[in-house]
């Protein structure tokens, strides 16, 4: 490895490998070349020859990992792969991003993690690009520094998710049990679920109803509705579906200071008391709220408000990921995204289909075997695919 640079291995050429090869090749990552490619299709192969002239191409991540080629791998590969190549990456002395999800059940992520946890001199990351979005950054430096007061409550919205049939029959294991893990808890949402538990924290217990193939040929969920409790009264709500041709992307966090809203992750409104709302309320008789019903009381003596707007466009979020992996390998620069935080998100995923499944309240921290003999009986059903072991 060069001093300046870190050789990346991409490990499957679909949609996202082909991104991150073509950010890397056209220099939006400073720190990271275009060490190898793998993929097992023979066309994609084909297609990174002729792309990325000069650049080894494997048919076999294995191969790729003992090429010495690469100082590092992403794996942009199906969900179920992700500890595997993960921990083969590792196990070779590479450093190692995964897509999201670190796993598709709490086990098989933990293995990773786990194992990653051996290796404490490679660098184990996760791309949750999301995290690098300027507004959400600035949002999490308000709920820490407490301006908005404790949360109380917290709620998301996020139906941007519109995908017609052609999406799901455009690969055979996309929207299935046995090849994805899923539907949109464990492809699309998983961004949402773990800005949600960065910003807010993680919650304590779950309760959801699940919608399996609304409006789709499919066999898993592109409908979740999910109310969380923290303890303490705290509580929180998860909406998300991937047939609202509209869509709606609205984040709200309620502190007993304050309140943000998000609307389309590019505009927040934040509320700052100027005193506890129990203080408030507290000081205000029956003629104080008449005059605050009939428009007498001025608001600014009662809050402030202030709007963010940051923008980040489409492809910065994944380079800058890309290039803080790059700079942690390079000379320890703090990861944004450590590959350990990946497991909130799975298990958050996993008790969201638990709870459907069992038509109960869940706790986070679930007993891993049920789910996955429940989730082995869905995979049976479709007999697509081998079931999971643990």
């Amino acid at each position: 490895m060069a001093d300046t640079t870190v050789r990346l291995g991409i490990i499957g050429l679909g949609q996202q490998g082909g991104m991150y090869a073509r950010l890397i090749a056209d220099g939006r990552v400073p720190h990271m070349t275009l060490g190898a490619i793998c993929d097992t299709d023979p066309a994609k192969r084909d297609a990174a020859r002729e792309a990325y002239p000069g650049v080894p191409v494997h048919d076999d991540y294995r191969a790729l990992l003992a090429s010495g080629d690469v100082d590092a791998v992403v794996t942009t590969v199906p969900h179920y792969l992700h500890p595997e190549i993960g921990i083969a990456a590792l196990d070779a002395g590479l450093h190692a991003l995964v897509e999201k999800p670190v796993g598709v059940y709490t086990h098989q992520a933990t293995q990773l993690i786990e194992f990653a946890a051996t290796k404490p001199e490679l660098t184990f990351g996760i791309m949750f690009n999301q995290r690098m979005n300027p507004l959400y950054q600035r949002l999490k430096e308000i709920v820490a520094n407490g301006e908005i007061g404790t949360i109380r409550r917290s709620g998301w919205t996020i139906t941007t998710w519109w995908r017609p049939q052609g999406y799901y029959d455009s690969s055979a294991w996309r929207a299935t049990w046995g090849g994805e893990g899923g539907g949109v808890l464990v492809n699309q949402a998983p961004h949402q679920l773990d800005l949600w538990q960065w910003i807010c924290g993680v919650p304590q217990k779950v309760y959801s109803k699940l919608g399996y193939g609304v409006n789709r040929d499919i066999a898993v969920e592109n409908e979740v509705t999910a109310l969380v409790d923290y303890g303490d009264g705290v509580t929180g709500t998860f909406v998300t579906c991937t047939y609202d041709i509209a869509g709606t992307d609205r984040f709200e966090i309620l502190g007993d200071q304050g309140k943000i809203v998000v609307e389309d992750s590019k505009r927040a409104v934040v509320t700052r008391l100027r005193k506890p709302e129990a203080e408030l309320s507290a000081g205000m008789d029956m003629a104080d709220v008449m005059r605050l019903f009939t428009g007498e009381v001025d608001l600014d003596t009662l809050y402030t408000q202030e709007t963010i707007e940051l923008e980040s466009p489409f492809g910065h979020q994944h380079a800058d990921v890309l290039e803080n992996f790059a700079r942690n390998v390079l000379d320890g620069t703090p990861l944004v995204a450590p590959g350990a935080d990946g497991i909130h998100g799975v298990r958050l995923a996993n008790a969201i289909h638990l709870s459907s499944w069992l038509d109960q309240e869940v706790a986070l921290d679930l007993d891993e075997r049920q789910y996955l003999d429940l989730l082995n009986e869905r995979i049976r059903e479709e007999g697509l695919f081998p079931v999971r072991e643990v």
